[in-house]
C-alpha cells in the first residue's frame, strides 16, 4: 500500500494535490509543531480542509509534544489513521484508546534510534506501527537501512499472531529503497518526492506498488 506524503506537495494547492494521488491507499499528512521536531507544517484546520476534498483516507502523523491532548481531534475530523510518537507519549496506551474512541485507527511511530523492544506489549493496543527510516522533522532525507531490523522484528510478531498491525515505513522511500523495505515486511510505504516529484503521480504510485509486490514475491 502506498501513502504519498503531502509534505512534498505544492502547499499552495493542497486540495488539487490530494486529488492528484487518487490511486493511493492513504494520504500521509505530517503535523509538526516546532517543538518535538524543529519544523512547522500543518495543523488541524488544514487537515480538515484536505480531508473534505481528498479522494483517499488521511494518515495523520503527529510529530508533536502532548499528543494525547491533540490526537483525538484529528480522529474526530475524519482521519483514517492517527499516529503519535512513542518518544512524546507518557501513556501510549491511553492515547491509543482515545484515538480509537474518536473513530480512527491508532498508530505508534518510533524514531530511527528508538528500540522496538520496549514497546512490544504497548503495540497490542495499536493498529499501525510507523517505523521512521529518517529522523523526523524534514522531508527529502536519505533512507536509513538499519531500521529494517525493527521492521523484520515487527513482521515476525505480526505473522506469529502476537501483534495485529499494519507495518508502515516513512522516510527516503523511492524506487530503489522500496524493494528493501518490502522484503523486510512493510505493508504501507510513505513516499514523498518519489510521488509528487514525478511528472505523473499516478504512474509513480503504480510503479512503486509493482516494485514492492515483486520484492515481496521474490
Amino acid at each position: 500500500m502506498i501513502a504519498p506524503s503531502l509534505l512534498s506537495a505544492d502547499f499552495a494547492r493542497l486540495g488539487e494535490e490530494a486529488r492528484r494521488v487518487a490511486d493511493a491507499d492513504w494520504l500521509h499528512f505530517d503535523v509538526m509543531d516546532g517543538h518535538f521536531v524543529p519544523n512547522l507544517t500543518f495543523g488541524l484546520p488544514v487537515m480538515a480542509a484536505v480531508q473534505a476534498v481528498s479522494p483517499v483516507p488521511l494518515d495523520c502523523h503527529l510529530m508533536i509534544e502532548e499528543p494525547g491532548r491533540w490526537a483525538p481531534g484529528y480522529a474526530e475530523a475524519g482521519a483514517r489513521n492517527v499516529t503519535v510518537h512513542a518518544e512524546a507519549c507518557t501513556d501510549p496506551r491511553a492515547v491509543a484508546r482515545d484515538i480509537r474512541a474518536a473513530g480512527a485507527l491508532a498508530g505508534l511511530a518510533i524514531k530511527p534510534g528508538t528500540p522496538l523492544e520496549g514497546y512490544r506489549d504497548v503495540l497490542r493496543d495499536f493498529d499501525t506501527l510507523l517505523v521512521m527510516s529518517v529522523e523526523p522533522g524534514f522531508g527529502g532525507q536519505s533512507f536509513i537501512p538499519d531500521v529494517l531490523d525493527k521492521v523484520r522484528t515487527a513482521r515476525r510478531l505480526v505473522d506469529a499472531g502476537e501483534l495485529t498491525l499494519i507495518v508502515e515505513i516513512d522516510g527516503g522511500i523511492n524506487a530503489d529503497t522500496i524493494e528493501q523495505a518490502a522484503e523486510a515486511g512493510v505493508d504501507m510505504f510513505v513516499a514523498g518526492s518519489a510521488v509528487y516529484g514525478a511528472d505523473d503521480p499516478g504512474k509513480a504510485i503504480a510503479a512503486l506498488r509493482d516494485r514492492a509486490a515483486a520484492a515481496m514475491r521474490g
